[in-house]
């Protein structure tokens, strides 16, 4: 899924990072995304007031697990790359630059939009079991207005140590590394663990990170932490100690602090807001000509109406 609220936020990010190993709680927050956009309820863990990103990670939706009909109808993005991981289901993706995939659970769809894309996102079968994240990765200056891509990648690297298995879906974790394409040093992994299990993972202490268990629970370098909320790290950590009482999962993220001021706003991440005004100008344009083809495209094969952007806010 995408940012598809109907009364969305303006949303200035810049990076929270003290510099130093910490250990903060961030509650994630229910939005739910109905209507022409489907039953879904999704808890969002970025971005926040306090923490606005980690790393390049800029968006972290959970969704499910629920039986529900995802239908993402076209909607634009710009400045980005969406990084669909689902544990639940499959889901159909659609794109302006011809892309048509289902993505089934570990596998992993990145979608860069670079200067413009388009796209959807439908569930398949009659009401599914889905779960999964959604999340968005920020473009660096000098890479958000290259040319849109699309990877789908169904077999990806996996560390697995000690009752730990990692499957790194993007970045690297050791030696580890996916082979996805990334514009900034990024991490991104699923960590399953036994119940009883315990490891050491090794970090790079350049970055900063962050942990969210979807579910069980862990002892995280000796704290706490259950499903739901996001425990960022900080800086500065070369390894994790992690034990699991139970058997876990958890999303591990990671990145150096992201160096640029961001917007966002809707599906649209730019470095202004007079950026959002000109993106979303643009997109109302090409819907008002017809659905025409102009810089976000229209999905292949996709003859559903698309979404028209919100309103601004004042």
């Amino acid at each position: 899924m995408s940012n598809v609220e109907a009364d969305p936020a303006e949303t200035a990010c810049r990076s929270a990072s003290a510099g130093r190993p910490v250990t903060e709680f961030f509650e994630s927050r229910v939005v739910p995304l109905g209507g022409i956009r489907g039953d879904i309820t999704v808890n969002r863990s970025l971005p926040q007031r306090a923490l606005p990103t980690v790393g390049a990670w800029c968006f972290l939706d959970l969704f499910g697990p629920q039986r529900t009909d995802m239908r993402v109808l076209p909607h634009p993005h710009t400045g980005l790359q969406t990084v669909t991981w689902t544990l639940a289901g499959e889901v159909r993706h659609r794109d302006s630059l011809g892309s048509d995939v289902v993505i089934r659970p570990g596998q992993l769809n990145l979608m860069t939009s670079g200067r413009g894309i388009a796209h959807s996102e439908f569930s398949l079968g009659e009401q599914p079991y889905l779960h999964g994240l959604q999340l968005w990765v920020a473009l660096p200056r000098g890479s958000a207005d290259q040319a849109p891509a699309f990877e789908h990648h169904d077999r990806l690297p996996v560390r697995e140590a000690n009752g730990v298995r990692a499957t790194v879906f993007i970045g690297a974790l050791g030696d580890v590394a996916s082979p996805a394409t990334t514009y900034s040093p990024l991490l991104g992994a699923e960590l399953a663990l036994a119940g009883g299990s315990a490891t050491t993972l090794p970090l790079r202490s350049d970055f900063e990170h962050a942990l969210l268990v979807i579910e069980g629970g862990l002892k995280v370098a000796g704290t706490a932490l259950a499903a739901g909320p996001l425990l960022y790290l900080g800086v500065g950590r070369s390894d994790l100690d992690l034990a699991a009482p139970v058997g876990t999962r958890a999303i591990l993220l990671g990145g150096t602090p992201f160096p640029d001021d961001l917007v966002m706003w809707w599906n649209f991440v730019g470095r202004s807001h007079e950026d959002i005004v000109g993106f979303r100008a643009e997109w109302m344009a090409q819907l008002a000509d017809g659905y025409a083809d102009g810089r976000f495209g229209i999905p292949v094969g996709d003859e559903l109406p698309p979404i028209p952007a919100p309103e601004l806010p004042n």
